[in-house]
């Protein structure tokens, strides 16, 4: 490898006091034999016993040559033993030995001369099998050469996680020679790289022998300053054959390019899944805001950090929406996520606002170019463009805008507004990818949100049309109090054909009516108008309650096949009665003090425009104090639970005849009613009192 062996501690200070045996020497089992002059076996270690087979007490006064050599290398034996005592030059190489067994074994070997104290001469040589010598010779070569040619960068570290070698290729990657390496710490040596997570990892690899595989670091190194890399970094511990802890070896792999890759496939994955999830959540209502709220809760945070979706007011009022090169654009905001309060949230505009963007904004370049508005990296000079206002820009800046995407909403060839979208945690800037997912996500929402602004005006048209054919309060009528209510469907349906009227007659006599057109929309609106006219009509003329149903009858016959139900009664306080017929309605309910709530039991009759079929009055009591309760089906009317259950859990809210009729409208409209329920709601109370 590039570095030499381990260096001294830091400080310089060698290192003091005994250490750990090596586990290369037990490898090697090397054998110690001393011969005196005459060549006879002076000592004899354990390891010459395992060498060569002959214990101390055989091979200790022996001639050595004659214990171990063949006759045959007697000759040569002598001259090279002769030549270390004379000379005191030392002599290394392999020898054919006589094993006590019998067989020859090659054995490399090393002799030098010894003086001891007094001056006598010895000889000492070193043995080990050579084999095993040549087979570590191998793997120490093999093991060179693979580090040193690696592509991969390897380092050594010891128990301190002071660098004690590295190969060429780490030199490489770190961008600094092996010199610069050794002794010091990895924080000494790339300090660009936070290798705070690397340290504490292999201190655990140190404690523990798990090794810590494909450890990601990224960052920039001296050798390429410029660019961000990516690298595997693995982990081993390093022991010796005794066990005992040497330190830490390292790999590095620069893995950029598969990193890359990798996630730009994960990029990839999550923008398939984002239009995914906008194909399920975009557009499950008719409403406007609604459908904004969706598209802005799907892009944040997987696309943004805050987005903010905004219609250009003529669009909502239904007008067209192009725009001049020096035209401002007047958005209307339908919604912003996330809530958070932060000051990029404030820095939006509130939803429900209408706010003028001037010509030179980029939100105005958007809508009026039909074109998505890109801003990589925001500079400071580029806040004024992107917010509405100076002081909105200073709450941008503070917020660390550095990115900026909006793409226009588009639908039918017509811009409806803009999805602005904004970075200021995701470090990202915005690029291609993300203009080509933004437009996506702009361009589904854009067709609910079309859908949801054309289905709003119609609705609105409806519910205009059918707010003023009804009554705007119940006249004042003589021996009634009367309270009423009409609740418009939920958004996800058109408006309904529900009416009731309160009619004054001659005598104090007083008309009650409810009705129901079966249908939706303008048509069913215009259908409930016809029949209020004609009820109003019929009641002037003094009919009982079912000759006038027969009447409406004939008249709904005649109207394009509508289908109706209606209640009507007729009160007179000087009989304290009422006269009630039914054309295929739900029953009124009664409540008298002193008796539990009651529905009444009418003969249900056919629906108005059936035809065929005649209809019947019923004649109850009504004294004062009795309430009568008269409603179409969308107050009770629910999926999941049955009618009759509904009817009774209505009846439960009326036992009180003491409460005020309003309270008592309000207490039935918010238990009955569900806001998601796709049917209008008349209601209508009138409680008998003294004339």
């Amino acid at each position: 490898m590039s570095a030499a062996g381990a260096p001294a501690p830091q400080g310089g200070e060698p290192a003091r006091g005994p250490v750990p045996p090596g586990g290369l020497l037990d490898v090697l089992a090397v054998a110690s034999v001393v011969l005196d002059t005459d060549g006879r076996i002076a000592l004899w270690s354990p390891q010459a016993e395992e060498l060569f087979g002959y214990t101390a007490a055989e091979a200790l006064g022996q001639y050595a040559a004659r214990l171990m050599v063949d006759e045959r290398h007697m000759q040569l034996v002598g001259k090279l033993f002769a030549d270390v005592m004379i000379t005191g030059q030392s002599w290394a190489g392999g020898f054919p030995i006589r094993h006590k067994d019998g067989s020859t074994r090659l054995v490399e070997f090393r002799n030098m001369r010894l003086l001891d104290a007094r001056g006598k001469v010895y000889a000492l040589g070193l043995a080990a099998d050579r084999s095993t010598v040549r087979r570590l010779e191998q793997d120490v070569a093999l093991s060179e050469r693979m580090v040193m040619q690696s592509p991969a960068g390897l380092a050594v570290f010891d128990t301190e996680l002071r660098f004690v070698s590295v190969n060429p290729a780490l030199e490489r990657i770190n961008g600094r020679p092996a010199a610069e390496h050794l002794g010091r710490r990895m924080a000494d040596v790339v300090p660009e790289l936070d290798v705070a997570g690397m340290e504490a990892g292999a201190r655990r690899v140190l404690e523990t022998g798990a090794p810590l595989i494909d450890h990601i670091v990224v960052g920039r190194t001296p050798a390429d300053p410029d660019a961000d890399h990516t690298w595997a970094v693995s982990l081993y511990r390093l022991d010796d054959a005794a066990g005992h802890v040497l330190g830490v070896a390292c790999s590095v792999a620069d893995i950029t390019e598969q990193h890359r890759a990798a996630m730009e496939a994960e990029a990839a994955r999550r923008r398939l899944a984002v239009i995914a999830d906008a194909g399920a959540r975009i557009g499950t209502t008719l409403e406007l805001d609604r459908t904004a709220w969706e598209l802005a809760e799907v892009a944040v945070p997987e696309l943004a950090d805050v987005a903010a979706v905004d219609l250009l007011e003529a669009v909502v009022e239904g007008r067209p929406s192009t725009l001049g090169p020096a035209d401002a654009a007047v958005l209307r905001a339908l919604a912003l996520r996330p809530e958070d309060g932060s000051d990029a949230v404030r820095a939006a505009d509130t939803p429900g606002r209408i706010a003028r963007y001037a010509p030179d904004r980029l939100v105005t370049e958007c809508v009026r170019t039909g074109e998505a508005v890109l801003v990589p990296r925001v500079k400071d000079e580029d806040l004024p463009r992107i917010a509405r206002s100076p002081e909105a820009a200073v709450l941008l800046g503070r917020a660390g805008l550095h990115s900026y995407l909006a793409v226009p909403l588009i639908a039918r060839g017509e811009v409806l507004g803009a999805l602005d979208l904004k970075r200021t945690v995701n470090p990202r800037p915005f690029d291609a990818d993300d203009v080509l997912l933004a437009r996506e996500l702009a361009a589904r929402a854009a067709v609910q949100i079309d859908n949801a602004r054309w289905y709003q005006n119609a609705r609105n048209t409806a519910l205009t049309l059918q707010r003023s054919l009804l009554p705007s309060s119940p006249p004042v009528t003589t021996g009634l109090e009367v309270a009423s209510r009409y609740q418009p469907a939920g958004a996800t349906s058109e408006v309904g054909g529900d009416w009731f009227d309160v009619i004054p007659l001659e005598g104090g006599r007083t008309a009650l009516v409810v009705g129901d057109v079966m249908g939706s929309g303008i048509g069913a609106a215009a259908t409930m108008g016809r029949l209020r006219t004609a009820t109003t009509t019929l009641t002037a003329l003094g009919l009982d309650p079912a000759v006038l149903l027969a009447h409406l009858d004939k008249t709904t016959s005649a109207l394009d096949h509508s289908i109706a139900t209606c209640v009507y009664a007729v009160h007179d306080p000087r009989l304290r009665q009422c006269r009630i017929a039914n054309a295929g309605h739900l029953p009124p309910a009664r409540v008298r003090p002193g008796h539990p709530p009651e529905l009444l039991d009418l003969p249900t009759g056919v629906p108005l425009g059936v035809g065929g079929v005649s209809f019947s009055t019923v004649t109850v009591d009504f004294a004062p104090g009795d309430e009568l309760v008269l409603y179409t089906d969308g107050l009770v009317e629910t999926r999941r639970h049955t009618l009759d259950e509904r009817l009774d859990l209505m009846l439960s809210l009326l036992t009180d005849p003491t409460r005020p009729l309003e309270e008592t409208c309000d207490l039935l409209l918010r238990t009955l009613h569900h806001p998601d329920n796709h049917d209008d709601v008349a209601l209508l109370i009138a409680r008998a009192k003294e004339c």
